[in-house]
């Protein structure tokens, strides 16, 4: 068994918008960015050794919406394919598995997910326990807002913090094409803004967001012939917590912390965290040990776009872009699924290898 290196060659986003009107199963969103991401390569669909996606059959309503998403690729030639149910940053890490056992040399990535069909606060309390939890139908911002309130009643965090993160992250969307909410705010103004789901307010939540994303992998060799700055993968780990709210403190999270260990820290400029909610930023970065010295988000994050199924592969994309762009030496992404992060994985990259 081989076990080459495998880096980041390649990345493309649809426009992240409120509302699409194409069908849930994403190819009207995927056509478009699959071909930016093989164009920006020299790839052809034949050229790919493993496909794998992320999306979901409940928030799409439909059965196997994934093997119609595949309409995308086409039906020629035919396709080593697989799928996760939840954000594609797991299919990422399949791929990635996937080249560094020596099957194939090249995979394409891709997650998609319109989060404007149906009720998507009702539609994720599936997700919870069935038996204790999901019958009481709690929705997605009631459960942040439970964790944000133990954060502020402990004093970990205060209302003025989470919001100087909306803040910061909608003046950096402003240089971000693909972000669906940016603009100069001020801390003041945020919060005098009315609550949403107290303690939260809407800046302190992401945006329901229709979207989709893509990423192609590659192992050492093919990587230096794509590209000619690949980010190399450093370190990629992944961990997960009790699905019951009540057997975990909510304030931290040490299934983040345990991934950022097994990845690796060290040296990280640039940290793209996937965190739906202006507290779970916070949460984040004590658990992974950001200082002050690491720029957070640059692109703004998931509160100025939040495509289900997409957004965590977009913060491996959008760290990625910085290495291969030559605007930062080694990087951090980091992706959560689940309520009130529930699971997490962390991505370390870097320039040069």
């Amino acid at each position: 068994m081989t076990d080459p290196d495998v880096a980041v060659v390649g990345f493309a986003q649809a426009p992240n918008t409120r509302q699409t009107y194409g069908t849930t199963n994403g190819v009207e969103m995927l056509v478009p960015i699959l071909h930016e991401v093989l164009d920006g390569t020299g790839l052809t669909k034949g050229d790919i050794g493993f496909w794998c996606s992320g999306s979901s059959d409940y928030l799409a309503g439909r059965a196997f919406s994934f093997v119609a998403a595949v309409d995308a690729i086409g039906a020629v030639p035919p396709i080593n394919e697989s799928h996760v149910e939840m954000d594609a940053a797991w299919a990422l890490y399949e791929a990635w598995v996937k080249i560094r056992t020596g099957q194939v040399d090249t995979a394409l990535v891709y997650g998609f997910g319109k989060s404007s069909a149906g009720d998507l606060r009702r539609t994720l309390a599936l997700q919870l326990d069935p038996y204790t939890t999901a019958p009481l139908w709690p929705d997605s911002v009631g459960i942040a807002g439970l964790q944000a309130r133990l954060g502020l009643d402990s004093g970990q965090w205060t209302e003025q913090d989470m919001a100087a993160v909306a803040a910061r992250c909608r003046t950096d969307a402003r240089t971000n094409p693909h972000a669906q909410i940016s603009g100069a705010a001020e801390v003041s103004e945020l919060l005098a803004e009315p609550y949403l789901a107290d303690p939260l307010r809407a800046h302190d939540c992401a945006p329901i967001t229709d979207g989709a994303s893509a990423v192609i992998l590659a192992d050492a060799d093919r990587a230096r012939e794509l590209c000619a700055r690949p980010a190399w993968i450093t370190g990629l780990e992944h961990r997960m917590e009790s699905g019951n709210l009540g057997a975990r403190e909510l304030t931290t999270s040490p299934s983040t912390a345990g991934a950022a260990r097994a990845a690796g820290t060290d040296g990280v400029e640039v940290a793209e965290l996937h965190a739906p909610f202006t507290h779970q930023e916070l949460v984040l970065r004590e658990a992974i040990g950001l200082g002050d010295e690491v720029r957070i988000s640059p692109s703004g994050g998931a509160l100025c776009a939040n495509p289900m199924f997409a957004a965590g592969l977009t913060r491996i994309g959008e760290a990625a872009r910085r290495i291969m762009d030559g605007s930062a030496r080694r990087v951090l992404a980091h992706a959560t699924s689940g309520p009130a992060l529930q699971q997490n994985l962390v991505c370390t990259m870097e320039g040069h290898r």
